[in-house]
C-alpha cells in the first residue's frame, strides 16, 4: 500500500498503515498472516480495512481540498449571523465549560506532571505520573463518545529476530486475571468495540481500543493492560512457540522444518520485492541506530530468538516506567485514573526502563552518496526491470515545529498529486513504470525523503537518479508558483482543521499525532498543534515567497550527502536459492542432534498442536468480560447538526 504525503495532524489517522509500508510491512498486523491457529488469524484483522476506506476516501476528495482550503482561509475572520451558527456557538460553549472542569482532575497515586489545552481540537489534557511505577498518563476530555485508550511502550531492538512484534503477538494470548489461550477472540463476540488491535513501529509498540459503550470500554481497557503488563506469555514456552517460531517433526524420518505465526508472516513479507525494497532503503540510511534493523524480523534471523530472550525483551521494556498511557474520549477522567492504578500499583519504580530504550540519533556520517545493488525475487514469466529508489536522511536533529509543517508544504509540492512537480517529471519520462518511495516519511524521531521509479529498464537505471537531481535542482533555482504554494497550503490547511480520521476513532488519531513527540521524551500536545506554526509560515511566504521551500530543498536534499541510491534488479533464483540455505540450515541442525533430541521436538510438536485444538475450560472462559443487553442504550443518540447558508457571502452551505 502506498500513501499519501503527510501532512502534520492530517497523517495522524493514517500514521499506523502508513509505517506498516514505509518502515516494512512487518511493523503492522497483517490480514494475511499465516498463522499456526486459527485463534491467532482471527484476532489480527481489524485495522487495514479501515485504513484502505479511509485512504480512499481522502482520494475521492481530493479535487475539493483548494476550494475548501481558500474558505477556510478567507473565512477564518468573518462572523456569520445565521441562527443555526449560533446556536452551534452557544452549544460549543457549554461543551467548553464542561470539559475544562476535567483539567487537573487529582488522584493521590498520580502527581500532575501539566495541564493544556490544544484549541485546534478541542482537546482539555492533563499529564499524570504515576507515582509508585512513574508511568505517565494522558488524559484528554474531548465531547466524543467513541473513547479511546492505548498503551505504548518505547521497543527498540537491536537486532533483526523480531522480538518486538513477536512480544506483540503474544502478549495477547492470555494473562494473569484473563485465562484463555486468546482472551480477545471471546471478548470480541461480546464487545461493541470500534477498535481493536496493536501494531509495532521500528521503535514502539502500542496496543490501541476505543468502544462508544463505557462498560464495554471499560472491559477493554482492562483485558489490554493485564494483558501487556502480566501476561502469559513471558512464562510459557509454548506461546513463543506458536507465535514466534519453533522447529516443527512429526516423525523421526521427515526433515525439520520451522513454524510460527511471525515467522510465516515474515516470510510472505521477505517474499515482496516492494517490501525488501521499503526495508533495504531504510537499512541504507540508518547504519549506525535501531532503525537499521527490522524490528518485524527477518525469517533468517528470527530462529536465533531464544525463549530467555524474549522474556527479557518483556521485562526490561514493558515496566509501566517505560509505558505512555493514553486517554481520550467524554468519560470519567477520575475512573481512568483509579482503572490504571489498580494495574500500576503492582509496580515499584524502574529507574533504568527510559533510559534503556532511548532511541540514539543517526547523524549525517556519508562523506559521499552511497549506492547500493541487491536482488529481488522474481517469476519466470516476469519482466527484466528494476526499481530504482533515492532516499535521504532529512534531519539529525529536532525539527522547529515550523519546519516540520515547511516540510510537510514541501513534501506535497513536490510528491503530494500527480501535476506535483517531482511525482510529475517522473512519471511523464518514460523511464519506468510507476512511482516509488513515498517521499516524506516523519513518524519517526528522524524524518527521511525517498523517490523512484518501478519498472526501470536496466540501461535506464543511472537515469532515474540524474533525473531527480535535476529537477530538485530546478526547484532550487526557480522555485514553485504561487498558485502551486497555494494549492498545497490550501489543501494541508484544510486537512488538519477537518480532522476527517474517516473510519478511524478521532482519539486513536490524537494518540498517534502525540506520541510522534511523546514517546522521545518531549510534549505530547506540543505535537497536536498547528496554529502558530502555519500562521508564521504563512508570514514567511508572504515576505520572501518559495524561498523557505527552496532553502530547504537545498539544505535537507541537494547538499545533504547522507543519501542512498538503491537499485533493485530481478533474480529469478533468488527464493530457489533461499528456501535452499533454509533445507540445508536445517539438515544441519538435525544431524547435530541425537535421537532423544529429536523426539523432544517430536513431542513438543505434538503437545503444541494438541494445546492449539484444544478449547479453553469453561472457567477459564468465564474470566472474560462481556456485555449484557441492559448494558446497551436504548434511545437512538441524537448528534446536533448546524446549517451556516452562504458563509461569510462565499455562496458555501457549510454543515457543522
Amino acid at each position: 500500500m502506498h500513501f499519501h504525503r503527510l501532512a502534520k495532524m492530517a497523517f495522524l489517522a493514517l500514521t499506523a498503515t502508513r509505517v506498516a509500508t514505509a518502515f516494512s510491512a512487518a511493523t503492522l498486523r497483517s490480514v494475511g498472516a499465516s498463522s499456526s491457529s486459527a485463534a491467532s488469524s482471527s484476532r489480527r484483522s481489524l485495522t487495514n480495512a479501515a485504513a484502505v476506506a479511509f485512504l480512499d476516501n481522502r482520494n475521492r476528495g481530493a479535487s475539493a481540498s483548494t476550494t475548501a482550503g481558500r474558505f477556510l482561509s478567507q473565512s477564518a475572520a468573518a462572523a456569520s449571523t445565521c441562527t443555526s451558527s449560533i446556536t452551534a456557538l452557544r452549544q460549543s460553549t457549554v461543551v467548553e465549560s464542561e470539559l475544562e472542569k476535567n483539567l487537573g482532575v487529582s488522584h493521590p497515586a498520580f502527581d500532575i506532571i501539566s495541564t493544556d489545552i490544544v484549541t485546534e481540537f478541542g482537546a482539555y489534557c492533563t499529564l499524570y505520573r504515576h507515582k509508585q511505577s512513574g508511568a505517565e498518563l494522558l488524559s484528554v476530555s474531548t465531547d466524543d463518545d467513541n473513547k479511546c485508550f492505548g498503551i505504548t511502550f518505547r521497543t527498540p531492538p537491536t537486532d533483526s529476530t523480531g522480538v518486538p512484534h513477536i512480544l506483540e503477538h503474544s502478549v495477547l494470548c492470555g494473562s494473569r486475571k484473563y485465562k484463555t489461550k486468546d482472551p480477545f477472540v471471546q471478548l470480541l463476540q461480546g464487545s461493541l468495540q470500534t477498535f481493536l488491535n496493536a501494531f509495532t513501529y521500528p521503535d514502539r509498540t502500542c496496543y490501541v481500543v476505543a468502544s462508544q459503550n463505557t462498560k464495554d470500554f471499560y472491559n477493554l481497557i482492562n483485558v489490554y493492560a493485564d494483558a501487556v503488563y502480566h501476561p502469559r506469555a513471558t512464562s510459557d514456552p509454548m506461546v513463543h512457540a506458536q507465535e514466534g517460531w519453533h522447529l516443527e517433526l512429526e516423525k523421526i524420518e521427515e526433515p525439520l522444518t520451522y513454524k510460527g505465526v511471525v515467522y510465516n508472516e515474515m516470510k510472505g513479507v521477505y517474499s515482496s520485492p516492494d517490501s525488501l525494497l521499503q526495508r533495504d532503503a531504510q537499512q541504507s540510511i540508518f547504519p549506525d541506530n535501531t532503525y537499521g534493523v527490522d524490528s518485524g524480523g527477518s525469517p533468517v534471523e528470527i530462529p536465533n530468538l531464544s525463549f530467555e530472550q524474549f522474556a527479557e525483551f518483556h521485562q526490561k521494556f514493558y515496566h509501566p516506567g517505560n509505558s505512555r498511557i493514553f486517554f481520550a474520549g467524554d468519560d470519567d477522567v477520575a475512573n481512568r485514573l483509579e482503572i490504571m492504578d489498580e494495574y500500576l500499583k503492582d509496580f515499584g519504580p524502574s529507574p533504568e526502563s527510559k533510559p534503556a530504550s532511548t532511541i540514539q540519533w543517526q547523524k549525517k556520517t556519508f562523506d559521499a552518496p552511497k549506492k547500493i545493488r541487491n536482488p529481488y525475487p522474481a517469476g519466470n514469466d516476469q519482466p527484466e526491470t528494476h526499481m530504482i529508489m533515492m532516499n535521504w536522511l532529512v534531519n539529525d536533529r529536532p525539527l522547529t515545529p515550523v519546519e516540520e509543517i515547511t516540510v510537510t508544504i514541501l513534501d506535497h509540492l513536490l510528491m503530494g498529486t500527480s501535476s506535483s512537480i517531482l511525482y510529475k517529471t517522473l512519471m511523464e519520462s518514460g523511464l519506468g513504470e510507476s512511482i516509488t518511495g513515498g517521499g516524506l516519511m516523519s513518524e519517526l524521531m528522524q524524518g527521511t525523503f525517498s523517490a523512484g521509479l518501478k519498472g526501470v529498464k536496466p540501461e535506464d537505471a543511472d537515469k532515474v537518479e540524474e533525473l531527480i537531481i535535476s529537477t530538485l535542482q530546478k526547484v532550487v533555482e526557480e522555485g514553485f508558483t504561487e498558485d502551486a504554494i497555494a494549492a498545497s497550503m490550501n489543501t494541508i490547511e484544510f486537512d488538519m482543521r477537518e480532522f476527517n480520521t474517516g473510519s478511524f476513532p478521532k482519539g486513536l488519531s490524537l494518540m498517534l499525532g502525540s506520541m510522534r513527540e511523546w514517546i522521545y521524551d518531549r510534549s505530547p500536545t506540543d505535537a497536536l498543534r498547528f496554529e502558530e506554526p502555519l500562521a508564521e509560515l504563512k508570514k514567511s511566504i508572504s515576505e520572501s515567497g518559495s524561498k523557505v521551500f527552496q532553502d530547504m530543498v537545498k539544505e535537507f536534499l541537494l547538499e545533504n550527502t547522507h543519501r542512498s541510491t538503491l537499485e533493485m534488479f530481478p533474480s529469478k533464483t533468488l527464493e530457489e536459492e533461499q528456501l535452499q540455505e533454509e533445507k540445508d540450515r536445517l539438515a544441519k541442525i538435525k544431524e547435530s542432534m541425537s535421537e532423544e533430541e529429536l523426539q523432544k521436538i517430536i513431542d513438543t510438536t505434538t503437545e503444541l498442536k494438541k494445546l492449539q485444538a484444544a478449547e479453553d475450560a469453561p472457567e477459564a472462559r468465564a474470566t472474560i468480560p462481556s456485555l449484557e443487553l441492559s448494558d446497551l442504550k436504548r434511545e437512538v443518540t441524537e448528534y446536533p447538526i448546524a446549517v451556516s447558508e452562504n458563509e461569510a457571502d462565499t455562496g458555501v452551505t457549510v454543515v457543522r
